[in-house]
């Protein structure tokens, strides 16, 4: 009963560090995806609490300057990384992204804490050749660093015009819930056996 009560007392946390994607553009952020998944896993009870310290137009080299401050004012056992897709967006050369990203697993595996990499695609219009080199780090780096890589919600979201923005690049309030649920069902199985 002892180890209940502590563990009641200092919930574990999931941190989502990511961009656009899950910071939720143009949106109010009460509504996005990461927090309709805290309120939902806080009905069901015995759920990580959820920290998102996503922003909008982050890049991953923007969200390792950022990580370990949110390392240690958060203390997860769990964090996942969504992002990429901006430097995918600008162009960025894929070995660099790769090693960026390999930076941050390794941050989060010094904190002891476990990370879940998500998978990112870039639209098709960014070409052939480097759409398919930027999608091939995901499943290379997950597999090196021995970690669960989450696939990609977005293409769930993407083939369903009266889910996206007018951009074209972000999904829009009605394709929330759907995220929520969709990802909760990806991560709740990572998050659940101890």
């Amino acid at each position: 009963m002892g180890m209940l009560s502590f563990r009641a007392m200092a919930a574990d946390t999931l941190l989502i560090v990511g961009d656009s994607l899950s910071a939720v553009y143009r949106l109010p952020a009460n509504t996005s995806w990461p927090t309709l998944l805290n309120t939902q896993w806080k009905k069901r009870g015995g759920m990580p609490d959820i920290v998102n310290a996503s922003i909008s137009g982050d890049t991953s080299a923007q969200g390792l300057a950022r990580l370990p401050g949110l390392l240690l004012q958060h203390h997860p056992r769990w964090v996942l990384v969504e992002l990429g897709a901006n430097d995918g967006l600008r162009g960025f050369a894929p070995p660099t992204i790769s090693q960026t990203l390999s930076q941050i697993i390794d941050q989060v595996k010094q904190a002891k804490a476990q990370p879940f990499l998500m998978q990112i695609r870039l639209p098709p219009n960014y070409g052939k050749r480097y759409g398919d080199a930027f999608y091939a780090i995901y499943p290379t780096l997950a597999k090196q660093a021995d970690i669960p890589l989450v696939p990609f919600f977005m293409e769930q979201v993407a083939i369903k015009p009266e889910w996206m923005q007018d951009d074209g690049l972000h999904p829009n309030q009605a394709a929330q819930d759907f995220i929520a649920d969709w990802m909760s069902g990806k991560l709740a199985p990572l998050v659940t056996h101890h």
